[in-house]
């Protein structure tokens, strides 16, 4: 299902508003890593937000994401504030682990490995011209 122009507008908005938020907060740099907003996804009826955070190099991502399922209230709380007069309610935040980042990494280290591989028939090239 396709999102409609109001939910991806509402989603930039909320994403804009969230990166300020967790800027104010001090929630950009956690456990020794990097924390950012990958994409917000609202349902249709515009009542809950799927907010998808990347971690980079955070050491352990289900502990901090426990954090911001934790925090949820009162990030929701400083949200309602700053949308006020734009949305008649404030979705519910719900928090999800992007690993897209994760497989992109898995991705090219499967490359590299296959690139370091050795083609059919090159060994025997090399033995004889040696």
């Amino acid at each position: 299902m396709t999102e409609g122009k109001r939910q991806k507008q509402v989603a930039v908005e909320i994403s804009k508003e969230l990166n300020d938020i967790f800027l104010k907060m001090g929630l950009t740099m956690i456990d020794g890593g990097m924390v950012s907003i990958s994409s917000v996804k609202i349902t249709p009826d515009l009542f809950e937000a799927r907010v998808y955070l990347s971690f980079f190099q955070v050491k352990d991502q289900e502990a901090v994401l426990e954090k911001f399922k934790d925090l949820s209230s009162e990030i929701r709380g400083e949200l309602g504030k700053r949308m006020r007069h734009q949305l008649r309610s404030i979705p519910q935040l719900t928090f999800y682990l992007d690993d897209t980042l994760d497989y992109v990494f898995k991705i090219e280290k499967l490359l590299d490995e296959i690139k370091q591989q050795p083609k059919p028939g090159e060994n025997e090239n090399h033995s004889k011209s040696e």
